[in-house]
């Protein structure tokens, strides 16, 4: 009798995968963290993993725990601005995800994003503008990497901002209808995007988050930081009882 494989571990499954079992087995960079046995529940699209594991608690004790992975690949996100105009990009499109669970619409209003797709996080992230908004941006700055919800999703995701104006535009955007996507483009005042994070017409975590670095430290920071000024300080001169003054530079 012929042993039949299994799709996606001892045999390619329909993207050509194998071994999918393996990630995570290897892992030695927390000493605290042993990992046993991996199981591939699902492959599909992406892949859903359970893993068991040895834990060394903070008291010693050593425990075995069981977690589930949901493994979509890396992603990127990125807000395109025009300090000039005081605009920023962002689209809008439904998510069943979010309709399932309290979304009135299922319509997100969200920064420009996308799934690695082999690509270093930069190409993909233009890639994404090009087709969601129709735009070339400018140069691109890396804000930071983040791992949004890190208690079952494996995913990691580079942010970035860039600058466009209006002549950057090279297409009408809206997505890939190949891939099932339908996507608004919006040109939004930054400040009317605040307000829309207040009321909770935005509730999207990555556009909340760029949305506020652009005006905490980004391309429409306010405010600086102010310098040195003198001031008066009174205390006792060590080991005398006696007070003094001085004038001292102190941060306002």
């Amino acid at each position: 009798m012929t042993a039949v494989g299994v799709p996606g571990l001892d045999v390619p499954d329909s993207w050509g995968r194998t071994g999918l079992d393996r990630v995570g087995r290897d892992l030695t960079g927390n000493p605290d963290v042993v990992v046993r046995d991996v199981e591939l529940l699902a492959s599909g699209w992406h892949m859903l993993r359970r893993t068991t594991f040895d834990q060394r608690r903070r008291d010693g004790r050593w425990t075995t725990e069981r977690r589930e992975t949901y493994d979509r690949g890396n992603g990127a996100t990125l807000l395109p601005y025009d300090t000039a105009r005081r605009t920023v990009l962002l689209t809008r499109q439904f998510r069943f995800p979010a309709y399932v669970n309290g979304s009135p619409d299922g319509m997100l209003v969200e920064a420009a994003a996308g799934l690695l797709d082999d690509q270093d996080p930069a190409s993909a992230i233009r890639r994404e503008a090009a087709e969601e908004l129709g735009v070339a941006v400018g140069a691109l700055e890396h804000v930071f990497d983040v791992f949004m919800s890190p208690g079952s999703v494996t995913e990691r995701v580079s942010f970035f901002v860039a600058p466009y104006t209006p002549a950057d535009r090279v297409s009408a955007g809206g997505g890939l209808a190949e891939e099932g996507e339908d996507i608004e483009v919006l040109e939004l005042d930054v400040d009317e995007a605040l307000v829309m994070v207040d009321d909770g017409r935005i509730a999207d975590a990555k556009t909340i988050m760029l949305l506020q670095w652009a005006v905490l430290r980004g391309p429409f920071r306010s405010w600086t930081v102010p310098s040195a000024q003198p001031h008066r300080a009174v205390g006792r001169v060590a080991g005398t009882g006696a007070e003094c003054d001085e004038l001292v530079a102190v941060e306002r």
